[in-house]
């Protein structure tokens, strides 16, 4: 074989490559966009997990979305009031208070106080043991499961089983919202680290309907609603909800409560 004919075609190629890459280059040059340097300045002031608790893809799109005026400069559950005071500092603004959250789970259907239809011997998975037949195991249907899904989601250790039920450290919490999508049963909410009264029940059943599968479920009697004097509580699909930013802590709903479905965590600590 000729050399010159293997030779030649190589050298072409090879040119345009060049040629090609020097072009791009020049192009790149030209076309490119300055990214705005307050960007990796918010960036920066960020705790870095990657949570998806602000609602982007991570810090540094929320950093971008912050900058250019698409997102609350306390939208960072993690970093709370300290972050938020140094994004102000960086955009100018004046700071916006930030209320801490974190995730409560709405049960304590333990294993001594809530019955199990049948024995789950499956995947340790919430998702796929509540897709089986009766929502799961557990007597009630809106009951949490306990076969830690939420654990796994939680990227700061903060969730742990306790006796068949999810229970979050609200210490170790960031309120990042990850366990909320994780749970199937969608029994895990953010609220007030500051509001120590909560309702510890999902169910959406009634009276005897309650108390035949958990002795502490909210059976929808409207007592709580009766006694508190600031009307923070309403009966939602027969169960009890509380309005955090009217409730006082006043306790009253907690004494009257029948079957003790709505706690004091303070108390219980």
């Amino acid at each position: 074989m000729d050399i010159k004919s293997i030779l030649f075609p190589a050298l072409s190629i090879g040119g345009l490559g060049l040629l090609f890459g020097f072009g791009l280059g020049i192009a790149s040059k030209i076309f490119s966009v300055k990214a705005n340097p307050l960007i990796e300045q918010v960036k920066e002031v960020l705790p870095g997990a990657n949570c998806g608790g602000c609602g982007y893809a991570g810090c540094e799109a929320f950093a971008k979305a912050v900058v250019e005026g698409k997102a609350p400069i306390n939208g960072c559950p993690v970093g709370g009031a300290k972050t938020t005071e140094a994004i102000a500092k960086i955009l100018g603004v004046e700071s916006t208070e930030s209320v801490k959250k974190v995730a409560f789970v709405k049960c304590n259907g333990t294993c001594e106080k809530a019955k199990e239809k049948y024995i789950y011997d499956g995947v340790k998975d919430c998702v796929q043991a509540a897709a089986l037949q009766g929502k799961g195991s557990k007597g009630c249907e809106y009951g949490c499961l306990g076969l830690g899904t939420c654990v796994s989601a939680c990227p700061f250790n903060a969730i742990k089983i306790v006796d068949g039920v999810a229970v979050v450290d609200e210490d170790l919490c960031t309120g990042c919202g990850q366990c909320v999508a994780a749970c199937p049963k969608n029994l895990i909410e953010l609220v007030p680290y500051d509001s120590p009264i909560r309702v510890r029940c999902n169910s959406l059943d009634k009276g005897k309907a309650v108390k035949v599968n958990c002795e502490v479920g909210c059976i929808g009697c409207r007592l709580c609603a009766k006694v508190c004097p600031k009307d923070a509580i309403v009966i939602e699909n027969n169960l009890a909800k509380i309005n955090y930013d009217t409730c006082v802590n006043c306790k009253a709903c907690v004494k009257k409560c029948p079957t003790q479905a709505i706690v004091n965590l303070k108390e219980q600590l």
